[in-house]
């Protein structure tokens, strides 16, 4: 199953503060996911502020299918997968 049959309109304006995944319609076909964290929703223009900090603008017209999302868990350093060992 793939992730557009799992997407539905179901993001709306009060969803402001969780992290969501939005596929957005391309101008010359075809689409793009975003996956952020929904920061405002104004006049039909979505915020989202993707892990990298950076903030993209989509239009609420443009946005073909949304999901929440579970909020991304802290990242890990390496070295510390398993419980400390003794010895």
């Amino acid at each position: 199953m793939g992730l557009a049959s799992r997407l539905s309109a179901e993001l709306t304006p009060d969803h402001i503060g969780r992290r969501a995944t939005v596929r957005v319609r391309l101008p010359g076909g075809g689409f793009r996911d975003i996956v952020g964290v929904l920061e405002s929703w104004q006049d039909g223009l979505l915020r989202m502020r993707r892990r990298d900090g950076t903030v993209t603008e989509v239009t609420a017209e443009d946005v073909a299918g949304s999901r929440i999302v579970p909020q991304q868990p802290p990242t890990r350093r390496r070295g510390s997968e398993g419980p400390p060992t003794d010895g």
